[in-house]
């Protein structure tokens, strides 16, 4: 006996998420990264140097708060970009949405 056979639902197409075009912002994200990376990189000479853990766990700490405040500002900027091209905002009120962004990229900055 075989179970019967039920169509399957049809799935909806991936989203396509949008990439930041702002040629500053990508360059701001790029350098924040290459500092952390840095730091990764002076965190790995401590271990092989046999530094004490409290040291290791600051400036891994110190890492962790680098990449986060980067994807709160990537975030940020892409909700700037796209909320200026979906909902057509004006040249006039682009000044109004960047101090909304900005502020709520200072909250989000709290939350660390």
């Amino acid at each position: 006996m075989t179970a019967p056979t039920h169509p399957s639902p049809a799935r909806p197409e991936a989203c396509t998420m949008a990439q930041l075009t702002d040629e500053s912002t990508r360059t701001d994200l790029l350098n924040r990264l290459k500092r952390a990376e840095g730091q990764l990189r002076g965190i790995q000479r401590m271990i092989e140097g046999g530094e004490p853990c409290l040291d290791i766990a600051s400036q891994m700490a110190a890492v962790r708060k680098a990449l986060d405040s980067a994807y709160v500002r990537m975030t940020v900027c892409f909700m700037q970009q796209e909320l200026r091209d979906k909902l057509g905002v004006s040249e006039a009120q682009a000044p109004d949405l960047a101090h909304m962004l900005d502020d709520m990229q200072t909250l989000l900055g709290k939350v660390r």
